[in-house]
């Protein structure tokens, strides 16, 4: 069995891979613009994010039901499980969902009838993160927010996610103080295709308590030494980057330069039935290709944990099993 671990960057409709995509689509009704599953899989090449987002976004049309979004949440749990995990704080995008006609308590009704079961069926427990959409204007994001109100005792965080380039934090810092307000948590992605400045912002206006990507911090110096003294978390998809061209290869992934500066660096799989492996296909490929040992696998492995939303007892429970853990 892989090592204990957390995953803190999962996109619930990234996991959809192209078997379930064609059986919801023939229990909704749908067609979908390729002739088979293999067809499916190999438009899943991309040149850049928004090349991904494209096809991400067209194959959302399947998920209609409660029932669809509990099967591809169980489906989720059930290769995380395999790979280790034992506790996912899983990412959801409503506005993707409400902007074609399914409503906001159809998404979270089919989410949490997969969530309240995991632990027991799966051994994970689980967290749910509402992002917004950083390409849509503030105010939808506002209003999806307001929209979430009576399902707060579901939700633990908001984030922010979707294209980057050209949008950045500052835009959301009204709607994560209401977020904060209403008691939620805050993380954001930043700092994957945009600038280190972005990550700056995210920190300062958004008061987020994790990084989502953030690899762009080696531009800079000064937040490099900032995200060390502070130990603010990120949660690094190296597939993920490879895939969709933030970094060339994966033998010159800047992960190790990052834990390198002191950072504390998690491993996770963002979108991984696009981009070609779930997280612990993520740590067989940072030992293949950068050569990192057990005890570095270990000490990612122990930062998933410490970064969690977690209560502090199950904290330690599952760093006690990666300490235990004979291998990664």
């Amino acid at each position: 069995m892989p090592i204990p671990k957390a995953e803190l960057h999962l996109h619930i409709e990234g996991t959809l891979e192209p078997e379930l995509a064609f059986t919801l689509a023939d229990r909704n009704g749908i067609t979908l613009p390729y002739s088979d599953v293999d067809a499916l899989r190999q438009a899943y090449s991309f040149t850049d994010l928004q090349s991904f987002l494209n096809l991400y976004y067209e194959l959302m049309d399947v998920l209609r039901t409660p029932r669809d979004f509990t099967d591809l949440t169980e489906a989720y749990l059930a290769r995380a499980a395999a790979q280790g995990v034992r506790h996912a704080e899983i990412f959801f995008d409503p506005q993707a969902h409400t902007s074609r006609g399914v409503d906001l308590d159809t998404v979270i009704e089919g989410l949490t009838a997969a969530l309240d079961t995991s632990l027991a069926r799966h051994g994970i427990s689980t967290a749910l993160i509402l992002c917004f959409l950083r390409d849509r204007p503030a105010h939808e994001a506002m209003d999806t927010l307001h929209q979430a109100r009576p399902h707060l005792d579901h939700i633990s965080a908001v984030g922010r996610d979707s294209a980057e380039v050209g949008h950045p934090p500052a835009k959301f810092t009204e709607v994560f103080a209401a977020a904060r307000d209403m008691g939620l948590r805050c993380v954001a992605h930043a700092g994957e295709e945009g600038p280190a400045s972005y990550i700056w912002q995210a920190l300062d206006l958004l008061k987020a308590e994790r990084i989502d990507h953030g690899i762009r911090a080696l531009d800079d110096p000064a937040l490099l030494t900032r995200l060390a003294a502070d130990q603010t978390p990120l949660t690094v998809c190296p597939l993920s980057n490879v895939r969709l061209r933030a970094v060339d290869h994966m033998a010159h992934h800047p992960l190790p330069a990052l834990m390198d500066a002191g950072l504390l660096v998690t491993v996770n799989s963002d979108d991984p039935s696009y981009f070609g492996g779930y997280v612990h296909d993520n740590f067989q490929a940072l030992h293949t290709h950068l050569g990192l040992d057990t005890e570095h696998l270990r000490r990612l492995a122990r930062n998933s944990f410490t970064a969690a939303f977690l209560d502090p007892d199950r904290k330690r429970a599952l760093i006690a099993q990666v300490d235990a853990h004979p291998g990664w």
